[in-house]
């Protein structure tokens, strides 16, 4: 994957072919940094659990095995100038492949469900890192699940687009939610002018990497900070991140389906990320004034 980054980054410069006004190269170069970051922490935490170690070795490789094969279709798709999710093309290597496309779909859901249902009978580090882990894996598999819904939810029947040579294609299937794929944001591609499920998709799948973030900052911040010394406290303040994260992907989902762009929220969405923001902080403020109130006491 962090060869496909390099090579898909020179694609966006080389190659002047498009998809929807965008790069061919610009899908495999989005797919190459997810997994770089997804896989990078899944190879840290596997050998970290105890239990089940062959286990984990299994679905690990299932994991990097599927992944090569899905990134793998999408990227020859891309070197073909043609799309690779959605496409319903009736020619033999876009049938061929698009099951094959699937297969490894479902393989990285679930391995990812089973290293999720693992690691609740495991515990890793101190208690905020063990639920960082847990809560993470767990909201990166809803945001895998929530992929799933993309096809139907968002879908408004067969259309037909072009190629990158001018070939008409054929697609079931779109990200958008009351408007068709394009006119996205720079880099991302995530629409202006209608519901991204890729959005909240997003948002879940990179959850655990926010979460363990969070639970390294609290570590080594405790050097310093007398009141982080104690575990429950750093678990406190873990778990009020991890709700609040947890809102943040249900407002996303929320505003997605409702085909609102992110970049236009109306006045529903505002004051319920205005809610969740002021009931994180007001959690967070109290979590930390009990901590250091009872680092007073003698």
């Amino acid at each position: 994957m962090s060869a496909l980054v390099l090579v898909a980054g020179f694609g966006l410069l080389a190659d002047g072919r498009e998809l929807m006004h965008q790069s061919i190269w610009a899908k495999p170069l989005k797919f190459g940094v997810s997994f770089v970051i997804y896989a990078a922490t899944l190879a840290w935490l596997l050998p970290k659990l105890r239990r089940a170690r062959r286990t984990m070795w299994t679905l690990g490789t299932a994991f990097a095995v599927t992944g090569l094969i899905d990134v793998g279709f999408i990227v020859v798709q891309a070197a073909r100038g043609t799309y690779s999710h959605f496409n319903v093309n009736t020619d033999t290597f876009n049938q061929i492949g698009q099951v094959i496309f699937s297969t490894g779909v479902v393989g990285l859901f679930g391995a990812s469900l089973l290293i999720a249902v693992m690691l609740l009978f495991q515990r890793v580090g101190d208690t905020a890192l063990t639920w960082a882990l847990r809560a993470g894996i767990g909201l990166s598999v809803a945001g895998m699940a929530l992929a799933s819904f993309i096809r139907g939810w968002a879908t408004t029947g067969p259309r037909t687009v072009e190629d990158a040579y001018g070939n008409p294609v054929s697609l079931v299937g779109q990200h958008g939610v009351g408007a068709p794929d394009g006119y996205g944001m720079p880099v991302t591609n995530w629409s202006t002018v209608g519901g991204d499920l890729r959005v909240p998709h997003f948002v879940g799948l990179h959850s655990i990497q926010v979460f363990v973030l969070a639970a390294l900052v609290l570590t080594a911040l405790a050097a310093r900070v007398p009141w982080l010394r104690r575990e429950r406290v750093r678990a406190q303040l873990i778990g009020i991140v991890i709700l609040g994260y947890t809102a943040l992907f249900a407002l996303t989902t929320w505003q997605a389906m409702r085909g609102q762009s992110l970049v236009h929220p109306d006045a529903a969405t505002w004051i319920v990320l205005a809610a969740t923001a002021v009931g994180t902080l007001l959690a967070a403020a109290l979590a930390i004034s009990a901590a250091r109130r009872r680092q007073a006491v003698p």
